[in-house]
């Protein structure tokens, strides 16, 4: 993130300084991000960098309440096939501050689990009936429809779970930066860095995961893969990464050898879909594939031995927290 000064037009410094921030009568440790002008001894912020702090915050408050994710509260109203004015009106939530919801505002603990419940397709068909006289006889047999019929595909539904808690090491936490522990993204976050970077090889892969996940967190407050890293000798790597790794058939594992060395490349049968990333998720990606794409795997792994990250923590093969996005130097 580069941020010119308003005054001589010249890049300013990005300044990361621990702070704690009071939210709804709590204190949650975060970085505050800001730029630093030295020659004019003033310092700013953007919307960018505030959205960043309030996203470290808030994720916190949301994970120790059970509060959904603001994608999360999209994709349920989504998986019903309704609109937002209806599902407020279900929830009895005022159209407006639902809305909110759908925003990034959070919902205060009791809306926030009740949306939860709804996740659930038999809670979610009760709070229909509770509605009933509220919405119009062609809305109530619309709308039960298709709650009933996501009821009957709740064993594929349920099967889908169980495949994603089979690969992700952790719930969505601090542990994987709050990301969303989805399959189909971590898919194409894969096929987008295989068919964008040169001889993806495993190591590398391990490398250029890490960076997009961390280099996320630090400018979105999120990161994007879901899945957690540790710092082993050869550098940081994704929790499970073998198995990550054959779990896709568009992803192809061929052992090549290059000299003495024997390894597995990653290529892929298909291109990335990009529609479920926001803009902001595909500049990560870009940057890093950017940064990185034409660097072989010995490069990148010498490159993340000199970040804080592994340094810290590979001596006992730890967790590497996300608060260490604010250390990469590589990007």
């Amino acid at each position: 993130m580069i941020v010119n000064s308003p005054y001589s037009g010249k890049p300013m410094r990005i300044v990361y300084e621990k702070d704690t921030w009071d939210f709804r009568g709590e204190k949650f440790p975060y970085v505050h991000i800001a730029f630093r002008d030295d020659e004019h001894n003033e310092q700013f912020t953007t919307t960018e960098s505030d959205t960043a702090c309030y996203e470290q915050v808030t994720n916190q408050y949301r994970a120790k309440y059970g509060i959904p994710y603001t994608d999360e509260i999209i994709a349920v109203r989504q998986r019903y096939g309704i609109s937002a004015a209806k599902m407020s009106l279900i929830l009895g939530i005022g159209i407006n501050q639902y809305r909110l919801y759908e925003q990034g505002e959070v919902p205060n603990v009791s809306n926030g689990r009740m949306i939860r419940s709804i996740m659930n397709p038999k809670v979610m068909l009760e709070m229909v009936e509770s509605s009933k006289n509220e919405l119009s006889a062609s809305e109530y047999e619309k709308i039960t429809a298709k709650v009933k019929a996501t009821i009957t595909e709740s064993s594929a539904y349920k099967l889908e779970q169980y495949e994603t808690r089979r690969i992700f090491n952790e719930s969505r936490g601090m542990n994987n930066g709050f990301a969303q522990t989805s399959l189909v993204r971590l898919k194409n976050i894969m096929l987008y860095i295989i068919n964008r970077c040169d001889d993806v090889w495993c190591t590398k892969m391990n490398k250029l995961l890490f960076y997009v996940d961390f280099l996320s967190y630090r400018e979105r407050g999120l990161a994007m893969t879901g899945l957690s890293y540790r710092a082993i000798d050869f550098g940081p790597v994704p929790d499970r990464w073998d198995r990550v790794y054959s779990e896709f058939s568009e992803v192809k594992q061929e052992l090549r050898q290059v000299g003495d060395f024997v390894g597995s490349i990653l290529t892929a049968s298909q291109e990335a879909d990009m529609s479920m990333f926001t803009d902001d998720e595909i500049n990560v990606l870009e940057a890093v594939c950017s940064n990185f794409g034409n660097k072989s795997s010995r490069e990148i792994s010498h490159l993340s031995h000199e970040e804080k990250a592994w340094i810290d923590y590979h001596a006992n093969h730890e967790r590497i927290p996300f608060i260490e996005a604010f250390s990469i130097k590589a990007l």
